[in-house]
């Protein structure tokens, strides 16, 4: 058996206007995030650790923010098109592991619904994705609430 771990980071600034969208779920708060999709950076990170780990680039290089395609995006869909490219180079996900860094709003309530949006998208179970969330003790651009940032690592089996 082959195995890999990619990780991945993202960060995205807040935004008035728009709808905060982390891990698939709409999670109410007085802002969004800046970005040429929905600017989900949780679902981002965890769509840079998959393609790191297939060896397959980065989000950018798949999904271009010049390309008018993705403008406004669902980055859920931008996962299961990861997920398909990942398993057309003969890998599958052994699980995903993501700490997202938020002062504001607080996201226990939503974490489960989270690991499901994921986990369906990536055709696994939910006991493969984990969530967790944490502050960053009001230091940085996350503690001044500027905006959020998201690091996962994946695991990626093949067979040999």
């Amino acid at each position: 058996m082959r195995m890999r771990v990619g990780q991945g980071f993202d960060v995205h600034a807040f935004e008035q206007g728009r709808k905060l969208m982390l891990g698939g779920v709409h999670v109410p708060h007085a802002y969004g995030l800046a970005g040429h999709s929905d600017a989900d950076v949780l679902i981002h990170a965890v769509c840079d650790a998959l393609l790191g780990g297939a060896g397959l680039g980065d989000i950018g290089r798949h999904f271009p923010d010049t390309d008018m395609r993705y403008k406004d995006a669902d980055s859920l869909a931008l996962l299961r098109e990861v997920g398909a490219l990942c398993s057309g180079q003969g890998w599958r996900v052994g699980n995903v592991d993501v700490t997202v860094m938020a002062e504001a709003p607080k996201l226990a309530a939503h974490i489960e619904a989270m690991c499901l949006r994921l986990a369906e998208a990536l055709e696994i179970e939910a006991d493969q994705v984990n969530i967790k969330a944490t502050t960053t003790e009001k230091l940085s651009f996350v503690g001044r609430q500027e905006g959020i940032a998201a690091m996962a690592v994946a695991l990626l089996v093949g067979d040999e």
